[in-house]
């Protein structure tokens, strides 16, 4: 079940849209899975918002762990829209880190891009491969 509250924004991901866990109290932010949706609007809209909440109040430091084995193009227009709010953070002095999981070269490539784009210190971390 999806649930929404001040603290915590939780959703429960499935194969086209991912899980999503943003604790505001712990300031780890966790976005993992495939996000492949056919309305980007709809999904992304209220994390934005949350997000946005969030910036009143953040904790003393900010993590997101972008963890998406695969995404959209529409999803990424979202993706740099929270990282651009993250960036906005690091901007005011609060401690503020993306954790970039990849498992291929071209995942690994995205975040670098992304890297590039919003000026907030960038961890990789490199999935296990799956085997078949």
């Amino acid at each position: 079940m999806d649930t929404i509250s001040a603290t915590v924004l939780q959703i429960d991901g499935n194969t086209s849209r991912p899980t999503v866990i943003f604790n505001a109290k712990t300031g780890q932010f966790r976005i993992a899975g495939r996000s492949i949706l056919e309305n980007s609007i709809r999904f992304y809209e209220p994390i934005i918002k949350w997000i946005d909440n969030y910036l009143h109040n953040p904790a003393e430091s900010t993590e997101f762990h972008m963890e998406l084995e695969y995404f959209n193009t529409s999803t990424s227009k979202y993706l740099l829209q929270i990282m651009q709010q993250l960036e906005t953070l690091f901007d005011k002095g609060v401690n503020v880190t993306i954790v970039w999981y990849y498992s291929d070269e071209d995942m690994q490539d995205l975040g670098n891009d992304y890297q590039q784009i919003v000026k907030v210190p960038f961890e990789f971390k490199k999935l296990p491969t799956q085997k078949l």
